[in-house]
């Protein structure tokens, strides 16, 4: 009854001012109307021959009041269509009015659709003199009103405020309902393609993407090769792009992009960016980022609305866009190229807006003054002020752990929306509370002021732990993918200043007050080129170097490698577990999974090796369990194998396979891709020339708690023995299957043989010769001689 009087009131406050416009109309005809008969008044006129009115129409005076009446006639389902009432506006005074509809414009036009001018209109309360948190809004036309709707219905006008918006027709006719129950019309229910239909595959397949030419193809990856699933031709004009769960596939296109999804890889959504070059999804797919090194540009006559630019974009090349509706949520202007504090042109970092692990938050970097947080959907500026700090260099996120991930999702289906006491975003599931979210960010040395790395928790802004340096060139931020630990790499100049340095400043976020452990690294560790936490994991893996030639690499020099793994001991500190010297390594692959690794030496060295490690490799599964063997000892070389040319390593979500692959994009000698298992032994290996692209598909995270987890590790065997049963059955049928094909191929060519004999021994009758009754026969003798023993005997004469 709430809903239907205020519907009544904003129909009864839609009225009174159609009211008041059409006597406006009527006071203005008269007006004009009066004017011409004074002037009329100044003329002589016979009384005798001007004519006597009609009582009853004296007021009237003969005007024609057809046109105001065809201007203001009411019609609520034609007429309105292009107003709309907009509720959850701020209650105000008259005086504030003017300050308040300039706002509410910019966010109208911001969105692509512009209220027409003067088309804001704002009824108040005539007792307290405020308004009633509603107002109607014109637009040109009924298309830009629905645009309208569409862009701003539940937008957050700020932090106390979010609009509502409906259409003034559908206000007028909801409160004049009709309460006979009409039954409704039940439509055709269509159902829509499974977003996630390939992980119901009964093999529990992972899928993998190539682009070869011009033609992407997916393959399942199955035991017995590559299967393919699906191939289209100019599907894309640059590259493809996974999203982080493999739920959509991006192509890019000189319009903008295309994302697919689905079992038939139907089109789910354009994004109308052109000439876009790079793109970035959020860590929950929720949101998407594009760039292009072309501004954008509005010709005239372009079209608005949500999902496209507006005027005020123009000149942006970097926006963030909705995937759920396509909408456009905000652009900025970014250049390819940055300058850094010594004047170097440095190329743009990728990606520009860096995204909390659940999606609730994205951040960029001013360098050298400020970190912007914006809020998302609303993309408004956390406490609408950037986090000024000088000499800000760079900044990461902290991931959240899969346990994080997933109260998250059960309080978001739960509708649990509950905060802390102080405001913060730490939500309640249960007995278990989900910690802020952590940006780390580094401040190099400036002035007296030693260099700092700082964890700030967001959106508290509390600084939770700060680490001061001294004497620092550079850092590097490194977070393991579960946020257990975060490791900053501190490079700092000799004495001399001619050569670096390397220490490790490695931060426990899970343990109280955040310690940090400093791990020097002397002598062979002069210069870290590179740095891998190992996933779910305490270990980590670092490339370094003590060659002069490092970093001025020319042809026929080769640099070598040491490889060093380091591993949390129980109840201390991080410690050396091995260490490979005078390796040609330049990249470390982990596997997803953990425990194995692989060292790869690729583009743009001249040696292409990879080399397969396990670091638990042992028949006796009690000694990892217990802990009895001797540390470092079960790092063990698994194989070393080359694929020459390569430019790419990547593993495969199960950590089961390797794909290995060298792409056409890079200056290498052949081109192709072959396919490895955790143990280097290659299963696949297929040269393609115009080769580009190796993608394989990501999965989501488990839906299996860790106790379902360990349930099924501990019945591993049960499960294995139903597995081997299959692929005993699949190796029969395809054992069957080839030798009925063989079988085929026999009877094939016999009955061939037999067709065409007669023909062949009419042919050679008529050509006089005699023709074979079988097959032509021919002895061959072979003389073997074999020297049983020879006996020399010397003569003397």
């Amino acid at each position: 009854m709430c809903g239907l009087r205020k519907m009544c009131g904003i129909c009864k406050d839609g009225a009174e001012m159609l009211i008041q416009s059409f006597a406006l109309a009527i006071d203005t005809k008269c007006r004009s109307r009066d004017a011409q008969i004074s002037s009329r008044a100044h003329h002589r006129i016979d009384p005798l021959t001007m004519p006597v009115p009609d009582p009853v129409h004296t007021d009237d005076l003969g005007i024609d009041y057809s046109d105001i009446e065809a201007k203001y006639a009411i019609s609520y389902e034609e007429g309105f269509d292009n107003v709309l009432v907009v509720d959850g506006v701020p209650v105000i005074d008259n005086a504030r009015e003017g300050r308040l509809f300039t706002k509410i414009s910019k966010e109208f036009a911001r969105k692509g659709v512009p209220i027409k001018e003067g088309g804001m209109h704002m009824p108040y309360d005539e007792a307290s003199g405020k308004s009633k948190g509603y107002i109607f809004v014109e637009f040109a036309s009924p298309e830009e009103a629905s645009d309208a709707l569409a862009a701003m219905h539940h937008f957050p006008f700020d932090a106390k405020h979010t609009f509502s918006i409906n259409r003034f027709t559908d206000i007028e006719k909801y409160a004049t309902f009709d309460e006979t129950y009409v039954p409704p019309t039940v439509s055709n229910y269509t159902p829509r393609p499974h977003m996630r239909s390939w992980l119901a595959d009964p093999a529990g397949r992972d899928q993998f993407l190539t682009y070869v030419g011009e033609e992407v193809q997916i393959f399942w990856n199955a035991r017995t090769g590559p299967d393919p699933a699906f191939a289209r031709h100019n599907w894309t004009d640059l590259y493809v792009a996974w999203s982080p769960h493999g739920t959509y596939l991006a192509t890019l296109h000189r319009q903008g992009l295309q994302i697919w999804g689905g079992s038939d890889w139907s089109l789910v959504r354009r994004i109308a960016h052109p000439l876009a070059r790079l793109v970035d999804f959020s860590p929950n797919e929720k949101y998407l980022v594009t760039w292009s090194n072309e501004p954008i540009v509005i010709p005239p006559g372009a079209q608005q609305g949500p999902t496209f630019f507006s005027p005020d974009d123009e000149g942006n090349n970097l926006a963030v866009w909705e995937v759920a509706t396509g909408h456009l949520l905000r652009t900025y202007s970014v250049e390819g190229t940055t300058t850094a504090a010594s004047g170097e042109k440095k190329q743009m970092a990728w990606p520009q807006l860096k995204w909390s692990g659940d999606d609730r938050y994205v951040a960029r970097v001013n360098p050298g003054q400020a970190i912007s947080v914006y809020e998302v959907p609303s993309m408004h500026m956390l406490d609408k002020k950037s986090i000024k700090i000088d000499g800000v260099v760079d900044f990461e996120w902290c991931p959240l752990s899969d346990d994080e991930l997933s109260k998250i999702k059960e309080g978001e289906r739960e509708g649990d929306k509950n905060s802390a006491p102080d405001g913060t975003r730490e939500k309640k599931t249960g007995a278990a509370r989900v910690r802020e979210n952590i940006l780390a960010y580094w401040v190099p040395e400036v002035a007296n002021q030693p260099a700092r790395v700082t964890l700030l928790a967001i959106p508290s802004r509390t600084q939770l732990r700060t680490k001061n340096l001294f004497s620092v060139s550079e850092c590097k931020l490194y977070w393991q993918n579960q946020g257990d630990f975060l490791c900053v790499k501190v490079d700092r100049p000799t004495k001399s200043k001619k050569a670096t340095f390397c220490n490790l400043e490695v931060f426990r976020t899970r343990e109280k007050d955040f310690p940090v452990e400093v791990i020097e690294l002397k002598g062979e560790y002069d210069q870290v080129t590179e740095f891998a936490w190992e996933p779910r994991g305490d270990r980590f893996a670092i490339l370094s170097s003590s060659d002069p030639n490092l970093g001025n690499i020319g042809p026929g020099i080769t640099i070598k490698m040491d490889v060093s793994f380091f591993q949390l001991e129980k109840g201390k500190n991080f410690k050396l577990l091995k260490l490979l010297k005078e390796k040609t390594t330049n990249a470390i692959r982990w596997s997803p999974k953990g425990r194995h690794v692989v060292l790869g030496s690729i583009f743009p060295v001249t040696k292409f090796e990879l080399e397969f490690y396990d670091l638990e490799f042992t028949i006796d599964p009690e000694r990892i369990n217990t802990h009895t063997a001797e540390w470092g000892s079960l790092v063990q070389h698994l194989a070393t194998v080359e694929h020459y040319g390569v430019t790419d390593v990547e593993w495969d979500p199960s950590g089961r396979y390797v794909a290995s692959s060298a792409s056409v994009w890079r200056p290498t000698p052949e081109h192709g891709w072959s396919l490895w298992d955790f143990r280097g032994q290659e299963l696949v290996k297929q040269p393609a020339d115009k080769f580009k692209q190796f993608l394989w598909r990501p999965r989501p995270r488990t839906l299996l708690t860790k106790a379902q987890q360990k349930d099924v590790r501990k019945n591993l065997k049960e499960y294995s023995r139903v597995f081997e049963e299959a692929d005993a059955a699949e190796e029969s049928h395809a054992d069957k299957e080839l030798v009925a094909q063989r079988r085929r191929l026999l009877d094939e060519w016999n009955a061939w043989r037999k067709r065409v004999r007669p023909e062949v021994q009419e042919r050679m009758a008529r050509l006089g010769r005699k023709a074979k009754g079988g097959e032509e026969r021919e002895e061959v003798e072979e003389w073997l001689e074999e020297v049983i023993e020879e006996v020399v005997e010397v003569v003397n004469v």
